[in-house]
């Protein structure tokens, strides 16, 4: 049990990772300092898109329109901070 309850701590921290890549790559796309005709750029940003867009385009159907400023990945990040601490507050007292 200790080991599922850390594996499920690990995997969170990787997606919170996954999602500032995403943005990181995103800027650097905007800005052109990355071109898309790479295929490593093409590739990257493929595999994020991918991992993030299901959960980023849920939290943007309950987001007012802000314009050009999209604020979802600050609220998923907050929300996978949230999930962390109550596992760390709530389940690890029951399992240790």
């Amino acid at each position: 049990m200790i080991a599922i309850f850390y594996l499920v701590l690990q995997i969170l921290k990787l997606y919170s990772y996954v999602v500032i890549a995403n943005v990181i790559v995103s800027w650097l796309i905007a800005f052109n300092v990355l071109n898309t005709q790479n295929r490593f750029v093409y590739a990257i940003l493929e595999l994020s898109y991918k991992l993030t867009e299901p959960f980023l385009n849920k939290i943007r159907h309950f987001l007012p329109n802000l314009g050009s400023l999209d604020i979802s990945p600050i609220i998923l990040l907050l929300l996978i901070w949230f999930i962390e601490m109550c596992m760390k507050l709530y389940i690890a007292p029951m399992i240790f």
